[in-house]
Order: C-alpha cells, then structure tokens, then sequence
C-alpha cells in the first residue's frame, strides 16, 4: 500500500477534486519558487502544473496548480502561502467550478444542416415519412430514432452520494457527470433527468411517460427504501431495461472483485462467512447478487447490529433480508460478528468496524471497506490484518467503482435491445469484469481492473449481450452497431 503523506500530524489525500490553480506574483531571483514550494509541502499541498505567465520586472507571475485533500485543506494551504510571505497570491480559481461551467454535456447533430436539402431531410417535409413509418410499425423507432442508443439518468436527489437528500437540482452536477461516463467507456448517449418530485408515484408516472425516447433507464441516487419499490414498477410495466445503479452497478462490481479475492486466498464462495455493514439499497442488492452466485453464509448488519428473524425495528425490506440471511439467526454488532468471518463488505459509515474486529477474523481474510470517502475502517491500520483490502477511494489499490459496471451493462442491453436487466445479466457482468485481470496477474492488491482499462466496456457489454439472447428477453439477436 502507498505511502501517505502527513501535513499538521495528519494523514493527506491529495485529489484532482480539490485543487486550486494559484496565481502568485514571485521575487524573480533564485530561491523565491522554492521557498513557495516548500511553504505548500508543509501545508500538505501536491504541486501540479507550473507555468510562466509573464516576467514583470523584478517579480514573476507564475500559475501554481495544488492538489489537496478537502475543500478545508485547501483554504489552508492558500491561507499558508499567504501568510509564509514567500509570495503574493493574486487570484484562486478552483479548478473544479471552472471545469464544470456552463455544465458538462452538449448536444451535437450528427446530420449536415447547411442546405434546403439537409433541412427538407432532416425536418420537414421528409421527417413526416419516418414518422409515419414508425406509426405504422413501431418497432422501427429503434432503427430510425435516438432511441436505440439513449439512456435516461434520473434522479430525485434524495441519496446523492455522501451529500443526502440535496434536491433534483444539487444533483444535476453528478447525473451529468454519469452521462460523460456512459459517452466515454461505453459510446452510450444518456441525458439527465432530475424530478422535482420525491413522491414515488409520481416518479413512476414521470418516468413511464417520458420511457418512448429512452432505450433504457439508469436511477440514480433514489433513497430506500423508496428506490425498490420505484425499480420495481418501472420493471413491471416498462419494455425497457431500468436498472438501479447504486444496487446493482455495486454488487456486480463487489461480485467481480470478491470472485477474483477469494481465488487470491485460496477460498469459495459457497464456504466462506461474510458479514457485511449497511442494509440500504446496495447492501441488499450486494447480498442478494453473491448469493445468485453460490454464497450460504451472510450476516448483514445495519447500526442496531445484526438483522436477524424476529428482530422487531425493521422495517418491511429489512425483515424480508432477514429472511434470506443470517443462517443461524445471529445476533451482536458487526464487530462482534466478525470473529472468525472470512470476508467483511462494507457499505455503509465511518467506524461501523473497528481494527480490533478485523483482527479477530479468520486467516487469509477479505475487507471491502468502500464508504467513501472515508472508509468503514482505515484501510492502512488493518495492513497486514486483512490479505486483500479494497476500498471504493481512487488513491489505494482495489478501488471498487460502479463506472466497471453500468456503462458496458446498459451497452449490453442496448445491442441486444433488452427489455429488461435480470440477475443473469448482472452475473454475466461480473464474470466478465472479473475475467478481465488473467489468472496470472491476480494478487492481493489487484483484485479489480482500473477504470481505465478500456476492455471492461466491450467485454461486459457482449457478455450482457449473449445472456439477454439466452435468457429470451433479447428482441435483436445480432450484435447491433452503436
């Protein structure tokens, strides 16, 4: 595992996520840059791009960019140069509000309009004989309209990411940034779709009405239990694949992950005792996932301890999990629980384990520890504790990511024109992401591909595929072109 840095007798983790491009007016003389340097060093700042603006007599203007790893980390970084006197600070721009101005995402015709000719084709009159083409057999809307590769994100903004219940507005940012993610790993166009609205009925009723633009729905960022029963009507009545990330991109992920970590200890699925924290919407898709694929013995556990038969504060979904884990109907805390388990799968908060519980786990064990951004139990302190560790952070090995998922899923689905995503489709997904990293290379801290290896997308999108076309929920039985 990485060393961290430590500024102020704190551990640093340093993120694109919060950076500043520092403008700064310097002696221009040796020595003047480095003192700079030095001052953001002790701050726990990283140095990025340094460039020259211009030479202004005996001073210098230079453009610093400085990583650091909290928004509050950066005010003190600039508060410490500011007060280090090793430079004048001019200007602060956060590089992050400067990427995302104006938003993220643009439409751009694929069809010339610069004639009478490309406008009588591309609208009227000649839009009115593909209209009338597809009122006459409407399957035709997947070969004639955006339809065929389009995905809808919609989100009512009610569990986004770890900021809450922000509104459709505040989430807009992050449903954008899923559709860049669709475009670039998987050349799939998705949009936005962010509801005033937290009334599952209405959601419903929004969603099936906008449904004949879309090839496919991605929800996003719905609070449980509200989430499971949306999913579930837009399933039943919907012809188009609607598929829940923040359940389903997760376990399939955690699935892939866990495959190739219990190949790296030596152990199986259907042996192995796991325990796991947070029984929201990813905790029970997770559970629900490892054991389609073969797993017998789960404990999940939420902040009153362990679900188990008989517990009376559950509610309705709770108690049905209840039913379908906990073999011996367990009770105690997660830590408790963790003595002699073989592997820990965390969803959940801060401290939900301690390093005390992971050390009292079986030999060889497994730890995904994947809040983010501050994992259920800190990943450096249970080294040499756990034999893989995994976290959902982007700076330690193993960094468990739904982008490894959705994009080729809803590829997937789209080539074969789905009309729904089953737990064979998931299950193929993760086989195929876990298939990714040969046997030979697999070790304890690569368990999972990068997000950037571009052969995810397409080999998860063909095994979605063929799993679509054997299960007969597949109306194209060849591969379509995107």
């Amino acid at each position: 595992m990485r060393a961290v840095p430590r500024a102020y007798g704190r551990l640093v983790h340093q993120s694109a996520s919060f950076s500043a491009t520092l403008r700064v007016r310097l002696a221009n003389h040796p020595g003047a840059f480095a003192r700079l340097a030095a001052t953001i060093g002790e701050a726990g700042g990283l140095l990025g791009a340094i460039d020259l603006v211009r030479v202004e007599g005996d001073t210098k203007l230079r453009d610093v960019n400085v990583l650091a790893d909290s928004e509050a980390h950066l005010a003190s970084i600039v508060a410490a140069v500011r007060a280090g006197g090793s430079a004048d600070v001019v200007r602060v721009s956060d590089r992050t509000f400067l990427a995302h101005l104006g938003g993220k995402l643009e439409v751009r015709p694929r069809l010339p309009l610069k004639t009478r000719d490309d406008l009588s084709i591309a609208y009227t009159p000649g839009v009115a004989r593909i209209s009338s083409a597809i009122a006459e057999e409407p399957d035709t809307v997947w070969s004639l309209t955006i339809k065929r590769n389009t995905v809808a994100v919609v989100s009512d903004g009610s569990a986004v990411l770890g900021l809450g219940n922000i509104g459709p507005e505040a989430a807009l940012p992050v449903m954008e940034g899923k559709a860049v993610l669709f475009k670039e790993f998987a050349n799939v166009d998705a949009f936005p779709i962010c509801l005033a609205t937290q009334d599952p009925d209405e959601i419903v009723r929004t969603v099936q009405a906008i449904a004949p633009v879309f090839g496919g729905i991605n929800l996003e960022d719905i609070s449980a239990p509200r989430c499971f029963e949306i999913e579930r009507r837009l399933r039943e009545t919907l012809d188009i694949p609607v598929f829940h990330d923040d359940q389903h991109g997760t376990a399939i992920v955690v699935l892939a992950s866990l495959q190739n970590a219990l190949r790296v200890v030596g152990k199986r699925l259907d042996d192995v005792k796991i325990v796991t924290t947070g029984c929201g919407a990813a905790g029970m898709a997770v559970t629900r996932i490892l054991q389609g694929a073969g797993a017998r013995w789960i404990v999940g556990c939420d902040e009153g301890g362990a679900l188990y038969r008989g517990r009376r504060d559950l509610n309705e979904a709770k108690q049905r999990y209840a039913e379908t884990t906990n073999p011996e109907n367990l009770r105690g805390t997660a830590d408790e629980l963790l003595d002699g388990a073989d592997v820990f799968i965390g969803v959940s908060v801060p401290g939900a384990v301690s390093v005390e519980g992971i050390r009292r786990m079986a030999p060889r064990s497994i730890v995904f520890a994947l809040a983010n951004p501050t994992p259920e139990v800190d990943p450096e302190a249970i080294e040499g504790l756990a034999e893989v560790i995994a976290t959902g952070r982007s700076d330690y090995p193993n960094q468990i990511n739904n982008v490894l998922a959705f994009p080729g899923v809803f590829r997937g689905a789209l080539d074969a024109q789905a009309t729904t995503i089953d737990q064979a489709m998931e299950l193929a997904a993760s086989r195929a992401i876990a298939e990714t990293i040969p046997p030979g290379e697999l070790s304890a801290d690569y368990v999972v591909p990068s997000v950037f290896n571009r052969g995810v997308a397409p080999a998860v999108a063909s095994a979605v595929a063929s799993a679509a076309r054997a299960n007969g929920v597949a109306r194209r039985l060849a591969t379509l072109s995107s």
